[in-house]
């Protein structure tokens, strides 16, 4: 009988824990038009979030890239690879990235694929 109560609490205590941690995670919705992302800033706390990024009409597949503010951004070894997308995102599509952990600062999101321009994502 102990064992199987003792089984019990760390089963539920796993099933809590992974909904607190799943409800920790937030998203940050980005869309992606001809040439631009639609958000042209975006202001978020510190945490950890997925971005989700729409392709509204673009006629080829798009992505996301961040970068610290500063970095060179067109050096690979400098972006969040968390914060690329699982799949690029084809027209009418949306996809999203892993989990991204945000410390307070200055970042820089941007598509090279669509190409963008270089965007303002400040974490207070």
């Amino acid at each position: 009988m102990k064992a199987i109560i003792s089984t019990l609490v760390l089963a539920l205590t796993f099933v809590f824990t992974t909904n607190a941690q799943n409800k920790a995670v937030k998203t940050i919705a980005l869309e992606q038009t001809p040439g631009e992302f639609t958000q042209k800033s975006v202001t978020v706390s510190e945490g950890t979030y997925v971005f989700e990024i729409t392709n509204n009409n673009v006629d080829r597949e798009v992505g996301l890239v961040l970068v610290p503010k500063g970095k060179d951004a067109s050096d690979a070894k400098n972006h969040i690879a968390t914060a690329y997308v699982n799949k690029v995102v084809a027209k009418g599509k949306t996809e999203q990235t892993k989990a991204t952990k945000l410390k307070k600062g200055e970042y820089v999101y941007f598509c090279p694929l669509n190409p963008t321009p270089q965007y303002a994502l400040i974490v207070e």
